[in-house]
This record gives C-alpha cells, structure tokens and sequence, in this order.
C-alpha cells in the first residue's frame, strides 16, 4: 500500500548537469535515453528537468554522476509499464513496505528493497 506523494527537493536542467558532471549536453541527453536518469517536464517552461535526489553531488562518494542504483530501477519500472510520470510518481509516493519513498530508500543504498517492491508492479 502507497500514501502521500513527495515533491523532489529541487531540479537540474539538462545543461546544468552537462556543468556539474563536466559532460556535453549531448552526453546528459545519451544518460537520459540509457535510464541513468530521469526527466519530465518541470517548471514555468515545462523544460526537462531531473530532481536532485537522483544526482550524487561533488561533495558525496563518487560524485558528481548520476545515481548508480537508478538505471536498473528505472529499467524494472519501464518493464512493469510505468511510463516516465508513473515512474517518477512512484518514486517519490511513499511505500509502507519501504517504510519512505523508493526514492529515499535508493538514496539510503537500500536497492534490493526497492527492486523487490517493484518488481510487484508487473503482476
């Protein structure tokens, strides 16, 4: 069972990332079709966006980049038939059996469980 849905605590540009991971815009646009990342429509120009929680930072272990355990995650959920506003929608409602968000509970490195919970979604 889901509750409350969550807002991301703020968003990336495409061209802002290019700038934080030191990348061409080209190479963000490539980690968005490979499902590194996620981004949908976002802000007073709708422009793509992806919410921070999915960025590891410079000051984090590994970063700047996106986060590792996203991909295969994304990747399930595009296999259960989560179109990218499902997916995002189900990362950031909170799930009882994670006890957060899906979102939360990747960034806490709790892949696994979150795999587990989605994996739900196909049957």
């Amino acid at each position: 069972m889901t509750t409350a849905h969550e807002e991301p605590s703020g968003w990336y540009s495409v061209p802002e990332l290019a700038d934080l991971f030191g990348v061409r815009l080209r190479d963000v646009r490539t980690m968005l079709r490979e499902r590194r990342l996620l981004a949908v429509p976002h802000g007073p120009n709708a422009a793509a966006s992806v919410p921070a929680e999915m960025v590891l930072g410079p000051e984090e272990a590994e970063g700047p980049c996106p986060l590792p355990s996203l991909r295969g995650t994304l990747i399930l959920l595009g296999d259960a038939g989560l179109g990218d506003d499902e997916a995002m929608r189900w990362l950031y409602t909170a799930n009882d059996e994670l006890g957060s968000t899906p979102m939360t509970a990747l960034r806490e490195r709790r892949t696994h469980a979150v795999r587990r919970v989605a994996q739900t979604l196909a049957f």
